[in-house]
């Protein structure tokens, strides 16, 4: 094929269950024609009238109501893409956990302000009432003030805590004070007395063996049994958190027993049809063991709610590295929970399972959040460690979706500054990668089962290098339930990706999503009318300019094809 000018591919057909893909007759089965391949051999111009097209016609189904509405971007990433232009936006995204320090409206709002794309309620703390008061506030910030963050809650999880103790925040353990850890229920505080909320938490505990809290706050020998309770002396003095978790080792080996434990208790079952009822968008799993329990999960939510709620499995059990792959393959994301994963494997082995994990959530497409104690010193002092910054570049390096703030946000005293923190080490890291050209290589993992799937995901990848090689300045994808947004957004392109959707649960999954601006518009099944009217509205903001070249994407399905679907890629130059 001769090098004469503009590229134009095409190649179509209808798609037929009984069909498969063959390279060498064509897609599924019908012949591709091609209408030329041209490439020029001038370098790009963004001025200049640029055009490239691949059309397939795939078998789908997908169906979404419409909503009359503007365009619709937030009022963070409108701001941010103003002052910075399309390259200069954050792709990372920031997950803030609400707790007693920030759940004020004005609080809430600041935290928007400064980043914050999904708000995590942990469920280990504080009254239905008070998660369902955060719940309205930011409903309300998202409705009355453009915001866009989404709502996600982290269930308790069966395992072994310390009951609220009654004190506002934290108890000092003093090095060789004794302490009397029990089941017995009471209210208030006794002096030098821990609720365990679990019957049996001391069957098949030894003198000698220690209880080591939340993964090395504070550690105590035990020197007593009484019955189901244990007489313990501090061995390593520290803090007694709120709902901090209680584990058991012997002889530098941890005593595995959670295992005994379902992984959803009564408590669980009853936060979830909460979380339903006010139409959460996420639901983290806490200590998954197998990919069963997120099934399950998942089966059960789908059947109970009518809008789409992801399911995010937190490996932080030795049990769930065993079975990662199939966890992961079951869940719609996961949570590296590293506080908890570093109680049960040794601390030296946290990074390479965390970028393990990290790619290989990369690998099958499953959005990964990267939590705990990634700023921790910041609970107390307004200053991180230059350590910290270090382990949250290292995180942004990796091309993990999501950074976590627990402690940091929830209790301390400085949680909008550590969401600056997060904020501005997560953009220099992504600025610096770009710049070295450092971009993450990754072998492709096929993850379509169906012909159908296995096109869309060969478009998404050559999307994605298509925008880097070309120095595009954006990506739009019209889709409505955000697959292929999410199939761009794993190759990790340069330019950010808007996608536009008519599907309110589409918008707040992809909050989730690495390099993903979602916005909510008004959907057609004309796409050349979808294209020129968001663009239109978009010059009209002026966000977008001149000579700006982005790329196009769609997976939209005119409602008058129903067994046929559209998909399209093309370049289009803004004039």
């Amino acid at each position: 094929m001769a090098v004469v000018g503009d590229l134009a591919l095409k190649f179509g057909g209808i798609i037929k269950k009984e069909l498969i893909f063959d390279s060498k007759k064509g897609a599924f089965g019908v012949p591709i024609s091609s209408n030329g391949v041209c490439f020029s051999t001038r370098k790009f111009n963004k001025a200049a009238e640029t055009r490239i097209k691949v059309q397939a016609v795939m078998q789908v189904g997908l169906e979404s109501e419409k909503v009359s509405r503007d365009l619709g971007f937030d009022v963070v990433s409108e701001v941010e893409l103003r002052e910075k232009g399309f390259l200069g936006l954050r792709k990372t995204k920031l997950v803030c956990t609400v707790g007693p320090a920030c759940c004020s409206l004005d609080d809430l709002e600041k935290l928007a302000l400064g980043g914050m794309n999904v708000a995590r309620l942990n469920m280990c703390h504080n009254t239905r009432d008070w998660h369902k008061d955060v719940i309205r506030k930011i409903k309300k910030l998202n409705e009355e003030k453009g915001y866009c963050v989404s709502l996600m809650i982290d269930t308790e999880g069966s395992q072994i805590h310390v009951v609220d103790h009654g004190a506002p925040s934290s108890v000092k353990a003093e090095d060789g004070s004794i302490w009397f850890f029990t089941t017995e229920k009471f209210e208030g505080t006794r002096p030098f007395t821990v609720q365990a909320n679990y019957e049996g938490f001391s069957e098949g505990i030894n003198l000698g063996d220690e209880i080591v809290i939340d993964g090395g706050m504070a550690t105590f020998e035990v020197v007593e049994k009484v019955g189901n309770d244990l007489r313990c002396k501090c061995t390593d003095p520290g803090l007694l958190l709120p709902r901090a978790k209680l584990s058991f080792w012997r002889d530098g080996k941890l005593v595995g027993k959670n295992y005994e434990l379902p992984t959803l208790s009564t408590k669980d079952w009853s936060d979830i049809e909460f979380g339903i009822s006010e139409g959460v968008d996420f639901i983290a799993m806490s200590f998954v063991n197998d990919a069963d329990a997120v099934t399950h999960l998942k089966n059960y939510v789908s059947t109970k709610s009518s809008k789409s709620i992801k399911v995010l499995a937190k490996i932080e059990s030795l049990e769930s590295l065993h079975k990662l792959e199939e966890i992961v393959e079951a869940s719609d994301g996961i949570m590296i929970a590293r506080g908890d994963l570093g109680v049960e494997i040794p601390l030296e082995q946290i990074p390479t399972v965390q970028e393990k994990i990290t790619y290989l959530c990369r690998q099958l497409n499953k959005p990964v959040v990267v939590a705990s104690q990634l700023l921790e010193s910041m609970v107390e002092y307004p200053t991180p460690t230059r350590a910290e910054v270090a382990d949250v570049s290292e995180a942004v390096r990796q091309y993990a979706d999501a950074l976590m703030l627990s402690g940091e946000s929830a209790i301390g005293p400085f949680g909008h500054k550590a969401l600056s923190v997060l904020r501005m080490a997560s953009g220099r890291m992504e600025l610096w990668s770009r710049e070295e050209n450092r971009e993450n290589v990754m072998l492709q993992h096929n993850l379509g089962a169906s012909s159908a799937d296995q096109i869309a995901e060969q478009i998404c990848n050559c999307a994605a290098g298509m925008a880097n090689n070309l120095g595009l300045d954006a990506i739009f994808v019209y889709t409505r339930h955000g697959k292929m947004a999410s199939l761009i957004s794993r190759n990790r392109p340069n330019p950010p990706i808007f996608a536009f959707t008519d599907d309110n649960s589409t918008r707040m999954a992809l909050n989730l999503q690495w390099g993903v601006t979602p916005l909510l518009v008004d959907l057609s099944d004309d796409m050349e009318a979808n294209i020129s009217k968001s663009i239109d509205l978009i010059k009209n903001k002026g966000l977008i300019k001149e000579g700006d070249s982005v790329l196009v994407v769609s997976d939209i399905i005119p409602t008058s094809t129903t067994r046929t679907a559209f998909q399209s890629i093309q370049v289009k130059t803004i004039a």
